[in-house]
């Protein structure tokens, strides 16, 4: 199964008042195990950084200047998600601050039915809190020294083992058929089981005449009804 994990930074905390989208980070989870299959991008928010939001994820104006604008990147970004899942951490504000983007160039928005929001699973889980990512991961010992300031792709990460932690999978089951495409990938997401494949000839039969002539013998002791009498000729067929 093929979930993404996401976040976003941004200028603020409501596009409805300008603030916009300045960073996109996304890994790819199949059976909830990273792939190390990414997608990254900085974006100009055609607009300054303040400093409150700075503070928080590091990522100043200056540093915007001749990144890519929003609409020179969403191709890419609905090409990497796909239809999948989204595994997101208060997916409320990232989904808000990209539907506000798609709409501005004229992209349909995404569904809140395809969203598992992380917050929501933790303070079911929790409920007493807190549940921010960097409490949840010393709640569930996860390395965060790499993690000096919120960043989309350290946060995706992060969030990915959080995730597993959340639905009780520390151990992810590992897929004994290779993961491709094809028919048997797609029976896999129809929730179908591809049918075993026959044999080209039977295997031939281990009895022995004399084993099926001391069987017979005991089924006669068992009398008239014994139910094995029903299946006698398909033993010996």
């Amino acid at each position: 199964m093929r979930e993404i994990v996401l976040d976003t930074e941004t200028t603020g905390l409501d596009p409805k008042t300008g603030d916009r989208l300045i960073e996109i980070g996304g890994i790819e989870i199949i059976n909830r195990i990273p792939t190390g299959v990414e997608f990254h991008r900085f974006i100009n928010p055609e607009r300054n950084v303040p400093m409150e939001a700075q503070n928080v994820h590091g990522i100043s104006t200056e540093f915007l200047i001749g990144k890519p604008l929003f609409r020179e990147v969403y191709r890419d970004f609905l090409a990497f998600i796909g239809d999948d899942i989204l595994v997101i951490h208060n997916a409320q504000f990232d989904v808000n601050f990209l539907n506000h983007e798609l709409g501005l160039v004229g992209e349909k928005p995404l569904s809140f039915d395809r969203v598992v929001d992380t917050l929501a699973l933790a303070r079911r889980r929790h409920p007493a809190g807190p549940n921010s990512l960097d409490a949840l991961c010393k709640r569930y010992g996860i390395d965060t020294s790499q993690r000096t300031k919120h960043g989309a792709i350290v946060d995706s990460l992060l969030l990915a083992e959080v995730y597993v932690e959340l639905l009780g999978e520390r151990q992810a089951t590992f897929g004994l058929q290779t993961i491709g495409s094809g028919a048997a990938t797609s029976e896999r997401r129809n929730g179908k089981r591809a049918a075993a494949k026959q044999r080209p000839e039977p295997l031939p039969s281990r009895l022995t005449e004399a084993d099926l002539v001391a069987h017979r013998s005991f089924i006669e002791k068992m009398g008239a009804k014994a139910i094995w009498n029903r299946f006698w000729g398909a033993v010996t067929s």
